[in-house]
């Protein structure tokens, strides 16, 4: 079963007098439970592509399935609903709120998109930290961790709603190598243990090789069909 599909997708950004081709006639498909890249260098399109999955734009022309959803033909209240019930983000800068603990941050998604009460709230919360190492840190600050551990907890953010997809743009690149590599096998056994998809971008030779599927993006076409492997998706 694919839980993301394209179809001859591309979205065109119009900037002011310039139509500028971001994605162009891209069709590719992800099936669930995959560990997925999206590669190439800056540029490419892979963060466009990520958008559009994420419900955070619209493709131009074309269309993007997911979890057998049209969220092409989502309007922008519908998306929101659709993104707080199904998808989860990490983001390279991790996004973590300063003023809240660790244990604030990853329940933050259930409070203010689910707005679930706080006895089904403390489990799930309790669970997914557990299961990203960070429970004995869950009373400290986002400025009291190291970029790791940040990661984590990002990573335990987006896990905490239990969704079918979790989208990553770029998630080690403020990373070390050594840490990078470990956030990956993070989000792997995150993947098998609650059977969530993981689609990730990612420019870095280092991390390409770990993913099982790989889709290498160029001047926002698609330049392999997933196929690829390792040694080929990272020269």
């Amino acid at each position: 079963m694919d839980i993301v599909t394209f179809d001859n997708v591309s979205k065109i950004y119009q900037m002011g007098q310039v139509a500028v081709a971001a994605l162009q006639e891209v069709t590719f498909a992800i099936p669930k439970g995959a560990f997925t890249a999206l590669i190439g260098p800056s540029g490419s399109g892979k963060t466009t592509a990520l958008n559009l999955i994420g419900c955070l734009d619209s493709p131009t022309r074309g269309e993007v399935t997911v979890a057998g959803q049209a969220v092409s033909r989502l309007d922008r209240r519908s998306g929101a609903e659709f993104r707080g019930r199904h998808l989860g983000f990490v983001f390279q800068d991790f996004n973590l709120l300063p003023v809240l603990t660790v244990y604030e941050n990853v329940e933050y998604p259930l409070l203010m998109i689910r707005d679930q009460p706080k006895a089904q709230r403390r489990p799930a919360v309790e669970r997914v930290l557990a299961a990203v190492g960070m429970a004995d840190q869950a009373q400290k600050y986002p400025a009291q961790l190291s970029g790791g551990q940040k990661q984590r907890v990002a990573v335990a953010r987006a896990l905490v709603g239990t969704p079918d997809l979790v989208l990553a743009d770029e998630p080690t690149a403020n990373l070390d190598s050594h840490t990078a590599f470990l956030v990956i096998e993070l989000m792997k056994q995150m993947r098998d243990a609650f059977g969530t998809t993981f689609v990730f971008s990612t420019h870095d030779p280092r991390i390409m090789e770990h993913a099982e599927l790989t889709f290498r993006m160029e001047d926002g076409r698609l330049t392999n069909n997933g196929a690829a492997p390792p040694e080929e998706a990272i020269r």
